[in-house]
């Protein structure tokens, strides 16, 4: 299921890379795209969005409704 988080506060490739870390910890076979200067993240998983959104919220990024 594909599913998109607008998600605030990636500036640089390592907060890309925390955010991708944290999804695949969540849900190893993930697809994810990151489009950091429109602050989307879309991600191909069968998770609950909230496990997704939670993920993505301890890394210290704030994800918009």
């Amino acid at each position: 299921m594909n599913q998109i988080f607008t998600v605030e506060g990636m500036t640089c490739g390592h907060c890309e890379k925390a955010v991708t870390k944290a999804l695949l910890a969540v849900d190893a076979q993930a697809k994810i795209v990151i489009d950091r200067t429109h602050n989307k993240v879309d991600i191909d998983s069968d998770k609950p969005r909230e496990d997704l959104a939670q993920a993505i919220a301890q890394e210290g990024y704030r994800v918009a409704a």
